[in-house]
């Protein structure tokens, strides 16, 4: 068939296929029919910062353990305010980082047709919607860390290029290059299906200003809807994969969840380092708050329901790729 013919035949099989009623239609129920009136873009003002209250935190202490190790806790109390403030500006840093050069290169191409797979056409359009979503999360980040700053009065101390990006261009290299787009793919619905785990328990922490707390809630709320897209767009990703590509990419998504999850030692070092701490005692504090066997429980605790995502589509009955999850700690052994 002629590339223009073969085009216009896919255009109209789409069309037809995406018609109520349909296999490929079914499989996909919108969580965005009331997006106008629901999503933080569309309805949510700006969160401002008001005077903070006498000992208010800006980040959890429970979320930071570098503030427990002995060497944190025996300094006096506005080290640890300060490390908390860095904290939360790492926070915001990593949700700007994250929706610019993970969720919206992904959700621009599926909006747009270019994301190599045949969805409905509500799928396409709700893409549309979770691209501004992520734009404004990524701006409103942005926005309150500027704020944190001006009531603070230090800078915010964040690392050039956070962990998460290296370790997902290290894995994406290490790839076979006709699967280098799916590793993409994979780790947006990877990331937006951990996400909403991550947000669910800053907004009730009444330590915390009012305006961090809102935010949050904003991003939560607007992450349920995106939660629930991205666990149906792994349906149609995993389908459309050749049987040697699932074989190739199963094992590689322990990476990816592991990718996303562990902690970003750098930026804590640097956190550290704004605090007057030497880079030796950095290291004995981080080596000692992070051990690698807690940090390892705590990635296969928090990735349980993107764990059982992928297992439910066949991601896990090859050999290798049960293998690499059980080696990474995200499945017991059978």
């Amino acid at each position: 068939m002629e590339p223009n013919k073969q085009r216009s035949y896919l255009r109209d099989a789409l069309t037809v296929l995406s018609t109520p009623g349909s296999p490929l239609a079914d499989q996909y129920v919108s969580k965005f029919t009331r997006w106008d009136t629901r999503a933080s873009v569309r309805v949510k003002p700006q969160r401002l910062l008001t005077v903070p209250d006498t000992g208010q935190l800006y980040f959890p202490p429970e979320l930071m353990p570098v503030v427990a190790h002995p060497l944190v806790s025996s300094k006096p109390n506005a080290v640890t305010e300060r490390i908390l403030a860095q904290r939360l500006h790492q926070y915001l840093y990593f949700t700007t980082e994250l929706e610019q050069v993970a969720v919206m290169p992904v959700t621009m191409n599926i909006s747009r047709g270019r994301a190599g797979l045949e969805l409905p056409a509500a799928m396409r359009d709700d893409a549309f919607k979770i691209t501004t979503d992520e734009a404004w999360h990524a701006q409103f980040s942005d926005d309150l860390s500027r704020q944190v700053e001006r009531q603070t009065g230090f800078e915010a101390c964040v690392p050039d290029h956070l962990s998460f990006i290296g370790r997902l261009d290290k894995i994406r290299g290490a790839m076979d290059h006709d699967l280098r787009g799916a590793a993409d793919l994979a780790f947006s619905i990877v990331s937006e299906t951990l996400i909403s785990s991550i947000l669910s328990d800053l907004p009730r922490d009444r330590r915390l200003p009012t305006a961090v707390r809102d935010l949050v809630q904003d991003h939560a709320e607007d992450e349920g809807r995106h939660h629930a897209y991205f666990r149906t767009l792994l349906d149609f990703f995993w389908q459309e994969l050749a049987a040697s590509e699932r074989n190739r990419i199963g094992p590689l998504i322990p990476d990816l969840i592991t990718a996303f999850l562990e902690p970003d030692y750098l930026a804590i070092a640097l956190t550290l380092g704004d605090a007057g701490f030497s880079i030796e005692e950095a290291a004995e504090i981080i080596s000692e708050s992070y051990p690698a066997d807690d940090t390892r429980t705590a990635i296969g605790k928090s990735s349980r329901a993107t764990v059982r995502y992928f297992r439910e589509v066949g991601a896990l009955d090859s050999p290798l790729a049960h293998e690499a999850f059980e080696a990474a700690g995200l499945i017991t052994a059978d």
